[in-house]
């Protein structure tokens, strides 16, 4: 079991930073998680130090992870064999990059970025260049390390929205699932009007994790999300979460529907963690209209396809977050530094299967120590 929502110290010193570590604890509803400035992830430091030793469970999933990624990882470990650090090294490096679905733009970065460390380094060691390509790509993947809150409104709206296939509605049933462990109230809504097997499968999530659902056959999608939204207010629910329809971004009208969706669910008005919101700045009103976080969910065996999908899923709706999904032997996942350098939105989660636990947080060194291992 894991968990991934942040809990507030009792009371931290003002400069304290909190750790990769503090990161994962559990929330619980009661309390209220720190402010937005503090969830600045520890890597944005000059240098990256190293990642204490990770618990037991950690260190299986990251198991779990390299083996996921071992296609990609052996391929690129290949250009690190020879005898000197020449140009032909580069252009091998190159071609694995742009072959791992890295994109040019992110395998120009690293590239460049990788020979000044050599040369500051004076390294002279072709198999301690491979050291030095996963510190330029943990830096690459920093910025989209950064944790889920969920706490600061009440209920926290989540809107997910992906195209078919890519494990939308299964990944929103991991989430209902550790967030009841964690002892955060859920409700469900069943936006999906279109797919019958949506609700029943985001149903069956329902009954196993005793959460509500709200759900409506051939109904308005836009209108089941508001229905839930303001369900959610009157029940006092910590949490909303809302399944949207799987569709293609050149499915131009279906994505207006999803913009449709979020406008909808603004008109549900903000729900500040404040005694009085009428008190509050227009500012803090408008980070308190929901929905609060819009997530995209990809499949990571899309390659360059995937990168694609941020760029116009995030034009449409404004992402917050993304869960990357299938990084189980096939899938390359270089496409992640390609999404880092050209569309920085946070990955909250990663999975490498169907299994409850193979959805797990993101870490960028983790991530890069096994994409390179």
């Amino acid at each position: 079991m894991f968990s991934f929502f942040r809990k507030k110290p009792p009371a931290p010193p003002p400069a304290a930073v909190p750790s990769p570590v503090d990161a994962l604890s559990p929330l619980m509803p009661a309390q209220k998680p720190t402010s937005l400035p503090e969830l600045a992830p520890a890597a944005a430091a000059p240098e990256l130090a190293p990642a204490p030793a990770p618990a037991p469970e950690r260190k299986s999933w990251i198991d779990k992870l390299k083996m996921g990624l071992r296609k990609t990882g052996s391929s690129i470990a290949t250009v690190f064999t020879g005898t000197q650090i020449d140009d032909a090294l580069y252009e091998d490096l190159e071609t694995a990059l742009l072959m791992a679905d890295t994109g040019v733009k992110a395998t120009e970065h690293l590239l460049q970025d990788l020979k000044r460390r050599v040369k500051d380094s004076k390294t002279t060691d072709p198999s301690a260049v491979k050291a030095l390509l996963i510190e330029s790509l943990t830096e690459l993947l920093s910025p989209l390390q950064k944790s889920l809150v969920i706490g600061r409104f009440k209920p926290t709206v989540i809107m997910v929205a992906g195209v078919n296939g890519a494990g939308k509605t299964t990944s929103i049933g991991k989430l209902t699932r550790h967030l009841a462990v964690n002892k955060a109230s859920v409700l469900l809504a069943a936006a999906d009007t279109f797919r019958a097997a949506a609700r029943e499968q985001l149903g069956v999530w329902a009954d196993r994790t005793a959460v509500d659902i709200i759900s409506q056959e051939g109904g308005d999608p836009a209108a089941v999300a508001f229905d839930a939204v303001t369900a959610g207010k009157a029940r006092g629910r910590d949490v909303v979460l809302v399944d949207t329809a799987g569709r293609l971004p050149t499915q131009l009208h279906l994505m207006q529907e999803l913009v449709k969706i979020k406008r909808v669910i603004q008109k549900a008005g903000p729900a500040l963690d404040h005694p009085d919101a009428s008190a509050s700045t227009p500012a803090e009103r408008t980070l308190a209209t929901p929905p609060h976080e819009v997530l995209l969910v990809i499949d990571g065996n899309t390659g360059q396809n995937a990168l694609t999908q941020v760029k116009a899923f995030d034009d449409a709706l404004g992402l917050t977050g993304l869960i990357v999904t299938k990084l189980d032997g096939t899938a390359k996942g270089g496409v992640l530094a390609a999404i880092a350098r050209e569309r920085p939105i946070p990955v909250y989660f990663i999975g490498v299967g169907e299994k409850l636990e193979d959805l797990e947080t993101f870490n960028a060194r983790e991530f890069a120590q096994a994409l390179l291992s």
